[in-house]
């Protein structure tokens, strides 16, 4: 006999756009925001997919701490090279913040 399921099929599952990609590699779902005027492509990464790898946070400057789950955007036109790690936070927030972040003298500016 089997265990019983606590959920029915289907509840809990996050829904995205039409054009978002099922989970995969990373652990989440990936889907295109429109910010400032263009496309971003948007993928939620799981903090089990971030283990012993650590980033800096574009909207904060602090650093995102290994198996931490996060975001990861980019232009839709631009490469793999423009990819940004966020905390989810930060990343909800974009519109709020100012376009003058304190950095730190040692702080690396990107």
């Amino acid at each position: 006999m089997s265990p019983r399921r606590n959920r029915p099929k289907g509840i809990g599952e996050p829904r995205g756009s039409s054009d978002a990609e099922p989970p995969g590699r990373y652990g989440g779902f990936q889907s295109v925001e429109t910010w400032q005027g263009e496309q971003w492509s948007v993928r939620h990464v799981a903090g089990a997919s971030a283990t012993g790898k650590r980033y800096r946070c574009p909207g904060c400057d602090q650093e995102i701490p290994s198996a931490l789950a996060h975001v990861v955007a980019w232009p839709e036109h631009s490469g793999v090279d423009e990819r940004r790690h966020w905390h989810k936070a930060c990343w909800n927030a974009k519109d709020r913040r100012t376009t003058r972040v304190q950095r730190s003298r040692n702080a690396p500016r990107y």
